[in-house]
C-alpha cells in the first residue's frame, strides 16, 4: 500500500533534522531548542517505525546507533593513509620549507593545521551520502567502522550543495578535555577502568563492536584532507572552504602561510596557545597548498615528500630508577627497559621506560635509585632523557649492560658498527623463536588468519610448535589444539584488569539465560526498576522479540538477581560471593575468597582443595562454595571478561583453511616471512625477482648479491650468513615440502620482457571487474613498464576505461599524454612480445 503524504513527511524531517544538525555541530548557530529537535526526532523515528518501507540507512535516527553486537571487517583503503614525516626541530622544519620549494622552482604556499592527538579515519561520499568511515590501519587496510561513524553528530550523513559525486575525505576522531573529564567521572561512578588520556578514549569508543555505546561517547571530529578525481580545485586550503559549504566540519584553525617565518609564528604561537584549546594537539602539520604540486613532489615509501608534521617539544618528569629489565626481540636484539616509580605523564602513569642500548646507559650513567628525567615525544613507551646526578644516593651500584642473554643464557655479541647486542642463539631462545613465528604469519608476511601473539604464544608455552614448520602440522593434529585456552589478566600496557564483573556477563551465565545481548538490554532496565517488580518491569520494558525469557520464571534466578542490589552496570567480586546466598559462610569468608583469588573466573574453575589452600576455608566450607555457585550459576565461565583465547571448532577452522591459502603466496611473500636480519618486503622483491628461487639465492655469493638493486654490505652479509647456517636450510626444506612457493612462478609480475621499457601508466576508469584494474597494473609492470596514480609530465599513456576521471583526462590533454584503452594497450603489449 503507498503512503505519499507519510513519504514525504518523512523526507521532510530528515531534511529538517540534517539542516538543524549542521547549524548546531558545524555552524555552531541552532535555531531551535533541543526540545524541539528531540520531540522532531521521535516524531520522525515514530513514523519510520510504522512505516519500514521508507527506511533510509543514513537518517538522523541512525545516529542512536544499535545494540547488535558486530565484528569489523578489514576494508582495502582506495587511496593508502600514510604517516607523515615528523621533526621535533625548527631547523629540520626549515630545512623541509627549503627542500620543497627548491624542488618547486620558486616560493611556495604552505597550509597549516593543528595535529590532533586523537584517532584517524577516512569517510567515502557517494551522490553525498556517507558510505564507509575506515581505521587506519597498518595504511593499507583499516577497519569498516561505518555504524559506530554513524553516531557521531559532527559527521554529516548526508551533504548539501554541489558536492562531487564521489570523494573521501580523511580527519580525526577526539574526545575534548572537558568531555573526557565527564567521561571518566562516569566511569568512576560505575567502578569501571578509567581511561588514560582523551586519546585512547576516542580510540577504544570507536572499536567498541555495540554502535549505541558509541552513541553515548562524546566524540568528535575535524576534517583535514579530500582526495578524489573531482575535487573543487587545486587549492588544499579552498577546496576543505568548500567542504565546509556542503555540511563537512573542518578547522577553523587552518592558515595559509606565504614563507618560512609565518610558518614557524604559527608554530610558536599554537605552542604557546595549544593549553587554551577545548582539546588536545601534539603539533603542527605543515603541507603544501597546491595539489598539482603534491603530484609532482610524490611520495617516499612510508611518508609523502609534500607534507611534514611539527611535534612540540615532549612532556617530561622526574622520578626514580628502581630496577633495569633485559628483553629479547624477534631478532635477537636486547633492550633494556627501566622500572621506575611511577609517575604521572602526558595523562598517563609510567612505569617503565626505553634505554635502547648500552651506549645510552653509558651515557647517562646510569645508576639504581637514580632520579631520571622521563620524557614522553611520541613513542609508544616513554624513554630517560637525564639523570640529576645531584640527587644520587651514596654507594648506589651503576647499571652495567648485561654479558648473557636473559632467556637463554647464550653469551651475548655486538656487531662493529652497531648499537644493539644480539643474542645469537636464534633456534635456541624462545623470544626469538616466537618472536619469528609472529612475523611469518603476519599480515605483510603470509598474512595467516587466527593466529596472532597471544594464539602463537600459547601453542609455544604448551609445547606443540617449536619452530615456524611446526605451524603446517596443526591441520593434521586437531585433537592436540581444538578448546585450547589460555587467559590474560592485564591489557597491553601491564596493567591488572579490574575483577568486577559486568553485570549482563552475570545474567548470561544463569539457568535459561537468553543471548548476551538480550542480557544486556536487561541489565539496563534492572537498573531503572524497583527490585520487587523485576520479572513484570522486564516483560513490559524489553522489545517484542526479547520476551521469550524462560529464566524469569526461575524462582530462584529472581531471587538471586534481587539480592545482588544493583547499583551500577558493575558487580564486585565479593558483592557476586554475598549474592549467591550461600549457608554456612559468613561475608569475613566471602571476602578472604575474593581476595585470594581476585579474579571470579579462577574460583569458578577451583576444586575444593585449591580453595581450602588459597582462602584458608575448611573442607565443609570449600566444598559448600563449590557446589553454591554450580546451584545458582548454570554457566558460570560466562562470567569471564578477562582477555581469554580459546580455540574452538570454528577457529581452528580458519586457522586451517589459512595455512593452505598461505601456500599460495609468492617468493617474495614467503622470502620476507623468514625473518632475515635487514631483509624487509622490498629487499625481498628485490632479491627474489634478482635469483627467482630459494636455491640461487641461498648459493649466490657476496659480488652476486651487491649487484642487486638496494643491496648493500649489510644485507648481503646477513642473506650469506642465514643460509650458510645448517638450522636455517634445514627449515626452508621443511618449508619447501609444506607445499610454500620457494620460486617465482610463471604467473607472478616479474618483469618478462622489456617490451614497455619503462613508458609510466595511468589507469582510470572502470572495466570489466573489479579486479581488472589490478590485473592491468601487474601487466604493465610485467612488461616493464611503471604504473602510478596521478597525471603527471612524466606519465606516458593515460589507460582509460569507461566513466574515466575527467580531471585526468583534461590534464593528460593539457600535458599531451596519449589516450588509449584496454584493448589499444593489450595489442601493445603482444606486438612487444
Amino acid at each position: 500500500m503507498e503512503h505519499p503524504g507519510i513519504q514525504e513527511k518523512i523526507k521532510q524531517l530528515r531534511d529538517e533534522l540534517h539542516h538543524h544538525n549542521f547549524l548546531y555541530y558545524i555552524k555552531n548557530s541552532p535555531e531551535i531548542s533541543d526540545k524541539e529537535f528531540d520531540r522532531k526526532l521521535a516524531e520522525l523515528a515514530d513514523l519510520e517505525k510504522q512505516h519500514p518501507e521508507f527506511q533510509d540507512p543514513n537518517s538522523p535516527t541512525m545516529r542512536v546507533g544499535s545494540d547488535l553486537s558486530q565484528d569489523f571487517n578489514t576494508v582495502k583503503h582506495k587511496y593508502p593513509m600514510l604517516s607523515l614525516g615528523n621533526t621535533y626541530s625548527e631547523g629540520e622544519l626549515r630545512d623541509f620549507i627549503n627542500r620543497v620549494e627548491k624542488l618547486a622552482g620558486g616560493s611556495v604556499v604552505f597550509v597549516c593545521e593543528l595535529k590532533y592527538d586523537g584517532t584517524a579515519i577516512s569517510l567515502s561520499y557517494e551522490n553525498g551520502r556517507l558510505v564507509s568511515g575506515i581505521t587506519r590501519g597498518d595504511g593499507i587496510e583499516g577497519d569498516d567502522v561505518t555504524s559506530n561513524i554513524k553516531t557521531i553528530k559532527s559527521i554529516p550523513l548526508q551533504l548539501k550543495g554541489d558536492f562531487p559525486p564521489s570523494f573521501d575525505i580523511r580527519g580525526e576522531i577526539f574526545i575534548s578535555r572537558k568531555s573526557f573529564e565527564k567521561l571518566n567521572e562516569e566511569r568512576k561512578n560505575e567502578n569501571l577502568q578509567l581511561f588514560a588520556n582523551p586519546r585512547n578514549a576516542a580510540a577504544g569508543s570507536l572499536k567498541l563492536q555495540n554502535s549505541s555505546l558509541v552513541a553515548k561517547r562524546p566524540l568528535e571530529c575535524y576534517l583535514y584532507h579530500m582526495l578524489g578525481e573531482n575535487l573543487p580545485g587545486d587549492s588544499h586550503f579552498e577546496n576543505l572552504k568548500k567542504a565546509e559549504t556542503w555540511g563537512l566540519r573542518v578547522s577553523p584553525h587552518m592558515e595559509l602561510c606565504r614563507s618560512v617565518d609565518e610558518v614557524i609564528a604559527f608554530v610558536h604561537h599554537w605552542d604557546n596557545a595549544r593549553m587554551d584549546l577545548p582539546f588536545e594537539i601534539d603539533g603542527i602539520v605543515i603541507k603544501t597548498d597546491s595539489i598539482s604540486l603534491r603530484e609532482k613532489l610524490g611520495f617516499t615509501a612510508k611518508s609523502p615528500r609534500w607534507a611534514i608534521s611539527y611535534k612540540f617539544q615532549a612532556e617530561s618528569a622526574y622520578t626514580r630508577l628502581i630496577s633495569v629489565d633485559f628483553q629479547v626481540g624477534r631478532t635477537g636484539a636486547v633492550t633494556p627497559v627501566a622500572n621506575l616509580e611511577p609517575v604521572p605523564l602526558a595523562g598517563t602513569t609510567v612505569k617503565r621506560a626505553s634505554l635502547h642500548n648500552s651506549d645510552i646507559i653509558a651515557k647517562l650513567d646510569l645508576h639504581l635509585n637514580d632520579l631520571v628525567a622521563v620524557e614522553k615525544g611520541g613513542e609508544i613507551i616513554p624513554k630517560i632523557t637525564a639523570v640529576d646526578v645531584a640527587q644520587r644516593p651514596p654507594g648506589v651500584p651503576k647499571v652495567e649492560f648485561i654479558k648473557n642473554c636473559p632467556e637463554c643464557g647464550t653469551l651475548l655479541i655486538k656487531n662493529e658498527g652497531e648499537a644493539a647486542h644480539y643474542c645469537p642463539n636464534d633456534s635456541g631462545c624462545s623470544p626469538q623463536i616466537v618472536g619469528k613465528m609472529i612475523h611469518f604469519v603476519s599480515r605483510k608476511a603470509l598474512d595467516i588468519d587466527c593466529l596472532g601473539e597471544e594464539t602463537i604464544e600459547l601453542f609455544y608455552k604448551k609445547g606443540l610448535i617449536k619452530d615456524i614448520s611446526d605451524l603446517y602440522t596443526i591441520p593434521e593434529r586437531k585433537s592436540e589444539f581444538l578448546n585450547l585456552k589460555d587467559l590474560k589478566t592485564t591489557d597491553e600496557a601491564g596493567n591488572p584488569f579490574p575483577s568486577h564483573i559486568p553485570m549482563e556477563k552475570i545474567l548470561f551465565s544463569l539457568k535459561g539465560a537468553p543471548s548476551l545481548s538480550v542480557c544486556k538490554k536487561i541489565a539496563d532496565i534492572l537498573l531503572q526498576i524497583d527490585s520487587q517488580s523485576i520479572p513484570e518491569e522486564i516483560q513490559n520494558r524489553l522489545p517484542s522479540e526479547d520476551k521469550n525469557l524462560k529464566f524469569l520464571s526461575i524462582g530462584e534466578n529472581i531471587r538471586f538477581i534481587k539480592r545482588l542490589n544493583l547499583q551500577n552496570h558493575v558487580v564486585g567480586f565479593a558483592e557476586l560471593l554475598k549474592a549467591l546466598n550461600i549457608p554456612g559462610l559468613d561475608v569475613a569468608d566471602l571476602e578472604q575468597v575474593a581476595d585470594s583469588f581476585r579474579y571470579f573466573y579462577f574460583l569458578q574453575n577451583a576444586f575444593s582443595q585449591e580453595i581450602e589452600e588459597k582462602a584458608g576455608l575448611d573442607f565443609i566450607k570449600a566444598n559448600a562454595l563449590v557446589n553454591g555457585i554450580k546451584s545458582t550459576l548454570s554457566k558460570p565461565d560466562r562470567t569471564n571478561h578477562l582477555s581469554l583465547v580459546s580455540i574452538q571448532q570454528k577457529t581452528f577452522d580458519r586457522i586451517t583453511a589459512s595455512l593452505k591459502e598461505s601456500k599460495r603466496q609468492p617468493f617474495e611473500r614467503v622470502l620476507f616471512a623468514l625473518g632475515i636480519r635487514y631483509v624487509g618486503e622490498t629487499v625481498a622483491k628485490n632479491l627474489a625477482r634478482a635469483f627467482r628461487s630459494v636455491d640461487a639465492l641461498s648459493s649466490a655469493g657476496l659480488d652476486q648479491l651487491l649487484e642487486v638493486k638496494d643491496i648493500g654490505a649489510s644485507i648481503a652479509g646477513s642473506v650469506i650468513a642465514y643460509f650458510s647456517d645448517t638450522e636455517n636450510r634445514q627449515l626452508v626444506e621443511r618449508l619447501r615440502s609444506c607445499g610454500l612457493q620457494m620460486e617465482v612462478s610463471e604467473d607472478e609480475t616479474e618483469v618478462v620482457g622489456g617490451g614497455l621499457n619503462g613508458e609510466v601508466f595511468v589507469i582510470t576508469g572502470s572495466f570489466a571487474t573489479p579486479q581488472r584494474r589490478k590485473e592491468l597494473k601487474a601487466l604493465v609492470e610485467k612488461h616493464g613498464g611503471k604504473s602510478t596514480d596521478s597525471v603527471s609530465k612524466n606519465t606516458s599513456f593515460l589507460l582509460a576505461g569507461e566513466n574515466a576521471g575527467p580531471e585526468k583526462l583534461k590534464k593528460a590533454e593539457n600535458l599531451g599524454v596519449k589516450l588509449i584503452d584496454e584493448s589499444e594497450f593489450l595489442k601493445m603489449i603482444s606486438e612487444q612480445d
